[in-house]
């Protein structure tokens, strides 16, 4: 299994490291090729990790030049990864987040060993060279049409010229060379995503919808003495998740607390201490019991987003442990409700608000029915059991 981070970043590496104990408790070997970074965890093969990249900026002109040539096409990259095929012969090859810090390089390596491949598409890298159909704040389908230029004449990269020109070589580059033909089976965690990639031009007969999988909470939730009193949102603090959006709508009566952190959070604090909203607790980052007992005792999970979401794990985090949910309606969150939840226009504060009284306004019954069919929604799609009696089907498959 491939992933550029070998340690908990983003949902992409709470599925990897879930997945690899879920494959591993059910009898398989899971070789490890990523990045090597001081906080990974350990692994046996870290002797074959790429060396640790970062790309947010600073370095001698020399040292950005080899950034930018390894961004499209690490030979790094392709030397270690062939070192470790030669020498675990793996039967498969599951690539989730690998551009960039590792880069399709790798794909010539299974191509000329010709290895049976599954990707996780946790994101749109493959029909969108910035990852996220958006760029300025607004949603971006100008590469539908096939010319890969826009993401340099848009600026899509942090709305950098230099930055977007990389990626845009990248995409040229590998478009040219079929990089991505070798990948068999491409595996969205959403139907959207699923139905997204195919408008965007990729065969539907690659393509398969399995959506995530949450080991379950391992622990027990602790009552809170604000229980079922306040609505949450945990995650990234950035433009694209919508949480100034949220903000606003809540006012200065709704009780709201946020877990996270990320590039907007001066922004947010600053509004909230403007605008004297006492309600509105920021809360910062928060993990394991902690979190838990927050998700636990929240009246209902809110996700405000205004980009493509896929499937958002902390909405499955939400459904284990029967949260009701509030969501935008875009991307793969409307697949997340069905009979738990309301869904509002992403991006209008007020239709949120709306929703938010709708659900506060609810009798003990429904309310009660509410949390109910969001544990059975978790039961029903999102355990690891069935998610790996669906990739195992895929597996044979592609073998």
């Amino acid at each position: 299994m491939v992933n550029k981070f070998f340690y908990i970043k983003g949902g992409c590496e709470t599925y990897y490291f879930a997945l690899k104990k879920l494959l591993e408790d059910n009898g398989h070997t899971v070789i490890d090729f990523s990045m090597q970074d001081e906080k990974n965890f350990d692994s046996e093969y870290s002797e074959y990790f790429v060396k640790n990249a970062d790309y947010s900026g600073g370095g001698s002109p020399l040292e950005k030049l080899r950034i930018a040539k390894n961004i499209v096409y690490s030979g790094e990259a392709k030397k270690k990864f062939e070192q470790l095929v030669k020498k675990s012969k793996p039967d498969i090859v599951h690539l989730q987040n690998f551009q960039h810090q590792i880069s399709p390089s790798i794909l010539d390596v299974i191509k000329k060993y010709n290895i049976p491949t599954v990707y996780t598409a946790h994101d749109l890298k493959m029909i969108c060279l910035n990852y996220k159909l958006m760029h300025h704040g607004k949603i971006c389908e100008d590469c539908k049409d096939g010319k890969l230029r826009h993401c340099f004449k848009n600026k899509c990269v942090k709305e950098s010229s230099a930055k977007s020109f990389i990626n845009t070589v990248e995409g040229v580059v590998h478009r040219k060379r079929k990089s991505y033909d070798c990948i068999r089976t491409i595996i969205t965690p959403s139907e959207f995503y699923r139905q997204k990639f195919i408008e965007f031009g990729v065969e539907p007969e690659r393509l398969v919808h399995i959506p995530n999988f949450f080991e379950g909470v391992p622990r027990k939730i602790n009552t809170r003495d604000d229980s079922e009193s306040y609505y949450l949102y945990f995650g990234r603090l950035s433009e694209e998740k919508g949480v100034p959006t949220l903000v606003k709508a809540v006012g200065k009566d709704i009780p709201l607390y946020i877990v996270g952190t990320g590039p907007v959070e001066p922004e947010l604090k600053k509004y909230i201490s403007d605008n004297n909203l006492d309600n509105i607790k920021m809360l910062g980052f928060r993990s394991g019991q902690e979190l838990y007992d927050l998700v636990g005792n929240a009246k209902a999970v809110v996700l405000p987003s205004e980009w493509y979401e896929n499937g958002p794990y902390s909405a499955i985090e939400a459904l284990s442990m029967s949260r009701p949910i509030i969501g935008a309606d875009i991307g793969g969150i409307p697949e997340l409700i069905k009979g738990n939840g309301f869904l509002f226009e992403s991006g209008n504060a007020e239709d949120l608000r709306k929703r938010i009284i709708d659900l506060d306004n609810l009798n003990s019954d429904d309310y009660s029915k509410m949390k109910k069919a969001s544990f059975d929604l978790y039961e029903r799609e999102y355990t690891p059991r069935a998610y790996y009696d669906k990739l195992i089907k895929i597996y044979e498959k592609v073998k």
